[in-house]
């Protein structure tokens, strides 16, 4: 039987303002995107008419939330092994794609007695010297820039000349707290929020070379049971807009 043209209007209408009810999906979002993610989440807001509720952290501990079935829908990790994990447990759709490729910064805060330089020339006789006290990473073991910042202290030579000065946060965001707030005299962060408003403002930073560390290649993977707003910003964060904007904070393109 067929509907008459008014009730099939009708229900399509229904059917499209349900769609447009569904509640904004959890995002697990790595914390190096701190300063860009809101920036592409309004623009990605203003498109489409939806929106993404975002947490930040250590891609470490969302990869072990997930494991015990967090409600999240979307995952964006600064390590592609823990997105690769995932997958091989089978709680993503698939293997998931590279959004980007991060770039870690040696950062100095405003005041520090250490020199700023890519070599980290001045770090060694500085922790030599009794000037550097704490240094601060993000935890290796869950943060794949602690991990690469332990890989260009090794390529340097300073490892174990720094053990003992090492200041490890949970993620790369808390990290960067350590240095605003000058409990860390030096640090290795994110490109991305070296050169943020706020720590921008508050230190001097310098590029590490890349061939110190393995390549800091950021994966994105949707989760089972991911609606269609999650659907959407994945795809959204691969258009041009949003790679747009990830270039603006240092990151290159996958």
């Amino acid at each position: 039987m067929k509907l008459p043209a008014l009730l099939l209007c009708a229900l399509l209408a229904l059917s499209a303002s349900l769609g447009a009810a569904e509640p904004p999906p959890n995002a697990a979002v790595a914390a190096n995107m701190g300063t860009v993610m809101p920036a592409i989440a309004a623009a990605f807001t203003r498109e489409s008419g939806r929106e993404v509720k975002i947490a930040y952290g250590s891609s470490g501990n969302f990869r072990r939330q997930i494991s015990q079935g967090a409600p999240f829908q979307l995952f964006l990790s600064a390590d592609e092994a823990f997105v690769e994990a995932l997958a091989r447990e089978g709680r993503s759709e698939d293997a998931g794609a590279v959004y980007a490729v991060g770039r870690l910064a040696f950062y100095v805060p405003r005041g520090s007695p250490v020199a700023i330089d890519n070599r980290l020339r001045d770090l060694g006789a500085a922790a030599a010297d009794g000037r550097l006290k704490r240094l601060a990473i993000a935890n290796p073991d869950l943060a794949p820039y602690g991990r690469a910042a332990r890989e260009a202290l090794e390529h340097a030579g300073l490892w174990q000349a720094v053990q003992g000065k090492l200041v490890l946060g949970e993620s790369v965001g808390q990290t960067a707290r350590f240095l605003a707030t000058g409990e860390a005299q030096a640090g290795f962060i994110p490109l991305s929020l070296a050169t943020g408003t706020e720590l921008g403002q508050r230190g001097a930073w310098a590029s590490v070379p890349q061939s110190w560390h393995a390549p800091l290649r950021q994966r994105m993977v949707l989760l089972k049971g991911a609606g269609e707003t999650a659907r959407r910003f994945h795809d959204f964060l691969l258009g041009p807009q949003a790679q747009a904007l990830l270039r603006q904070h240092g990151y290159a393109a996958p």
